[in-house]
């Protein structure tokens, strides 16, 4: 039996599982957790170890493969501290360490059961432009590092059918050996980008923190956005800064779960 924990950010859902307390996480773990059907139904799962100044975590998609970081699954992590550990949510920051560099979240407010944190998340990395042929379709896209591997494709109108069609095709593209999550963004002004997600080992996600702040930095980039953007996904807003130091990532997580796994 494993206690389990689940938080969410904006309907990116995630299961945690404190390894302190007993639990291991594995593949076939996360795949029996994450099913809608026969388990708790998640994105993701999360295994961490409480640290002094927060946690450090590890990161399995709903499909069992690993994942090096995860903005809302960074963040969920910092509210499950923030309840457990209310020393920790009184100094106004928790540090999650992941595969992908510690995270610093400053906590800016709680609101009922939603905690707003803005979190550092780092430096982009290796932005450019591919040309691809996808499914016999060639398409430009934006390539970049925010932590994980991330394709944009700039478009306007968005098409979720599109998004679907092409999201599996890209996730495996072999210009991508690791696969990658990808975003269809479309720019509606200098500091509003409406993004639709195709997450990495998971498919269609109704948010993502690193796919946000991919999404802004291609846009910044490639499609004439500002570097402070509202990013708009089918479960809500979240801002992305990009500043000289880094990228800032802002929005609420919140607990929605506490339970035994009896699987």
């Amino acid at each position: 039996m494993l206690h389990i924990t689940k938080a969410h950010a904006y309907g990116n859902d995630f299961l945690y599982l404190d390894e302190s307390a007993g639990g291991a996480g594995s593949a076939n773990l996360a795949r029996a957790l994450c099913d809608r059907h026969t388990g708790v139904g998640a994105d993701g799962l999360i295994v961490y170890r409480h640290t002094p100044a927060g946690a450090a975590m590890r990161l399995y998609n709903a499909d069992g493969s690993y994942s090096e970081v995860s903005g809302n699954g960074v963040r969920g992590l910092a509210a499950v501290v923030a309840e457990e550990r209310p020393e920790v949510a009184a100094r106004g920051a928790v540090v999650i360490a992941t595969d992908a560099g510690e995270k610093e979240l400053k906590l800016l407010a709680r609101e009922g059961r939603r905690w707003v944190f803005r979190a550092a998340m780092g430096q982009p990395e290796s932005i450019g432009e591919r040309q691809l042929d996808v499914g016999g379709e060639p398409l430009r896209v934006v390539a970049l590092r925010v932590g994980n591997p991330q394709c944009v494709r700039i478009e306007s109108p968005l098409s979720e059918e599109r998004m679907r069609r092409l999201g599996s095709l890209l996730e495996h593209h072999d210009a991508f050996p690791e696969g990658t999550n990808v975003e269809f963004a479309s720019v509606e002004a200098p500091d509003r980008v409406r993004i639709l997600i195709w997450e990495r080992g998971v498919g269609p996600t109704l948010a993502s923190g690193t796919g946000a702040c991919a999404a802004a930095v291609a846009s910044a980039s490639y499609g004439g956005a500002g570097r402070d953007v509202e990013v708009i996904a089918p479960g809500g807003s979240q801002r992305v800064e990009w500043r000289p130091e880094g990228l800032y990532l802002t929005g609420w997580a919140e607990v929605v779960f506490t339970g035994n796994w009896l699987g």
